[in-house]
């Protein structure tokens, strides 16, 4: 199957010198989730606007659904839907004028149907006649959202959708994007919240300082890159850990009640049968353990701290 969105050997150079994107090559499948995961200034939000068309390229090309981004614009930009970051709504209008100028935009014949959908999908149904000034930060928030999804797009990117906003709003988004997943949207998120990618994500790129230094699948990513670490509840408190202990790189935690081993779930050996082995020839006694696995915010953390 042919990717929806391929861009390739994609660089942006700004007039002032700065490179914010440097040969970024990715492909997207039709129907899946993707996180765009960087730290500020890494690169996502230039990256999304030259694919929806708001940023020109200095080199490389884009193309959506086949459609190229610059020579055939319009067909691929109306197979898109953007939700920005800033709150950008023309104040003055209602909920329900602002949706579906949003749809003709794009030459989609009126649907009211399909816009009532959405506007009680986002909990927005009531304020439909409401001026956007009106409405709270994060029922504009829900405005952007249903802007995006008026022409039924069949690419949503979501840039960064929940900063800021409820508890409440966060839920909903997530319950839409698995909905519109469902049925075959595809779907490119930038998030803060890593644990939003870990749930949601089929696969996940990690971009720094304009590079792309990762694409990988999650739970590929996570069975690789991921650790495991065992957590020893001791019946005692160390001070400090035996010099016998040492070649374990161990670390003393819970104020010295607890011992945390890290080791990597690939090796052809944890070293934890001869970890008890040497605990118990130092004399450190343990009444119960617990495992853990790094979470792909440990991860993202130390692949952009490698980059560095």
């Amino acid at each position: 199957m042919k990717p929806i969105i391929s861009v390739a050997n994609l660089s942006k150079t700004y007039a002032s010198g700065f490179a914010a994107l440097k040969r970024v090559s990715l492909d997207i499948r039709t129907g899946e989730i993707f996180a765009l995961l960087g730290p500020n200034g890494a690169g996502k939000t230039t990256l999304i606007g030259i694919v929806c068309g708001i940023v020109n390229p200095s080199e490389g090309s884009v193309s959506v659904g086949g459609h190229d981004i610059i020579s055939s614009y319009r067909a691929a930009r109306s197979m898109i839907g953007l939700v920005p970051q800033e709150l950008t709504t023309d104040a003055f209008e209602t909920v329900w004028a602002t949706v579906s100028f949003s749809r003709g935009l794009f030459g989609k014949p009126a649907n009211p149907g399909h816009l009532e959908k959405v506007l009680k999908d986002l909990s927005l149904w009531d304020r439909k006649d409401s001026k956007i000034l009106t409405l709270s930060g994060g029922m504009r928030r829900r405005v952007l959202i249903a802007k995006a999804l008026a022409h039924e797009p069949q690419v949503l990117f979501l840039d960064e959708p929940t900063a800021g906003v409820d508890v409440e709003l966060r839920q909903d988004m997530w319950a839409i994007v698995r909905t519109l997943r469902a049925s075959g949207v595809t779907i490119i998120l930038t998030t803060h919240y890593i644990d939003e990618a870990e749930e949601m994500a089929d696969r996940v790129g990690v971009i720094d300082k304009g590079e792309l230094i990762l694409v990988e699948e999650k739970a590929t990513l996570m069975h690789k890159l991921g650790k495991k670490q065992l957590v020893l509840e001791l019946n005692g408190k160390l001070d400090a850990i035996p010099p016998a202990l040492a070649a374990y790189a161990l670390e003393l935690a819970g104020d010295g009640s607890r011992l945390v081993y890290t080791y990597d779930t690939r090796a052809e050996r944890t070293g934890i049968t001869r970890l008890l082995r040497d605990l118990s020839a130092a004399g450190v006694t343990f009444r119960d353990f617990t495992t853990q696995q790094s979470s792909l915010e440990d991860i993202f953390v130390n692949l952009v701290g490698r980059s560095k």
